[in-house]
């Protein structure tokens, strides 16, 4: 039976609460599990002591038995120390994919830098046809004001 210590999910919608607990792999998230080890409430601070609160003892005694964490887990038990070193060495992850946007997002990027270097474009144009047509009636007054006098 390959067990994992993971999380559980409960408290009412919008309200998440997750509890840590040993499960079988197969079974489902919030279903049937072995034992409970521990609470996580993500709507607290980060640093309050209360929004991760897990039994190390028990941890590391189920991590011998062969129990392997979730990657949220890990980082968790990373954090706790017994004996003066941490129950898990968690390295970050390297999924370069993950933080890449879908598809349509792409898409709609590409539009959107196709429209703003059009803009770029027609703004630069009149910018340089501008003065030309400012030069032209500066030499003309001179003439009209000579006219009226």
């Amino acid at each position: 039976m390959a067990l994992k210590i993971r999380l559980a999910r409960g408290g009412s919608k919008k309200r998440p609460f997750y509890s840590v607990v040993i499960a079988d792999a197969r079974a489902p998230r919030d279903g049937r599990f072995v034992e409970k080890i521990g609470s996580y409430d993500p709507r607290l601070p980060k640093d309050s002591e209360f929004r991760v609160q897990i039994d190390a003892e028990k941890a590391s005694e189920w991590l011998r038995k062969g129990a392997q964490p979730t990657d949220r887990v890990a980082r968790f038990l990373s954090k706790i120390e017994l004996d003066g070193k941490p129950i898990v060495e968690w390295a970050h992850g390297d999924n370069p994919k993950k933080g890449e946007p879908g598809k349509k997002a792409q898409e709609r990027a590409e539009e959107k830098a196709e429209k703003a270097k059009a803009a770029a474009e027609a703004a630069a144009a009149p910018a340089e046809e501008a003065p030309a047509a400012e030069e032209a009636p500066a030499e003309e007054a001179p003439a009209e004001e000579a006219a009226s006098e």
